[in-house]
């Protein structure tokens, strides 16, 4: 099995993706290095850190670790896109909507996740 495989990896690379989108596509030129670049930059980490918490799967509190990372680079996504769309930076509804939906999930799925990873094995008895 790979990080790839993993439900949470998939929904991150996409909504990291798509956000990268939004931020060439959507945003005033301005924000490119203001909120643009840290959203980027929340939203990529927030797969990384899923990455890199599955590499250390073996040594449990440093993947439960790591997936707290992420659970906090996905609730800094979200403060990101709700400021540029509070700011009127990014005026798509629709976007906003959307982005803020799926990332919203995507939080549920990895508190989930994280839970499921605690819980004890054979091997914590």
């Amino acid at each position: 099995m790979s990080y790839k495989n993993l439900e949470i990896w998939q929904l991150a690379k996409d909504i990291s993706i798509d956000i990268h989108k939004m931020t060439l596509e959507k945003l005033p030129k301005f924000e490119m290095f203001e909120e643009g670049s840290q959203i980027r930059r929340s939203s990529k980490s927030v797969r990384s850190n899923i990455v890199e918490g599955y590499g250390r799967r073996y040594y449990k509190m440093d993947y439960i670790k790591h997936l707290l990372y992420a659970q906090a680079s996905n609730d800094e996504t979200i403060d990101h896109l709700e400021t540029i769309y509070e700011t009127k930076s990014l005026t798509d509804e629709k976007l906003f909507n959307e982005l803020s939906n799926r990332i919203d999930i995507l939080g549920k799925k990895l508190n989930k996740f994280i839970q499921s990873v605690r819980k004890p094995d054979a091997s914590d008895q």
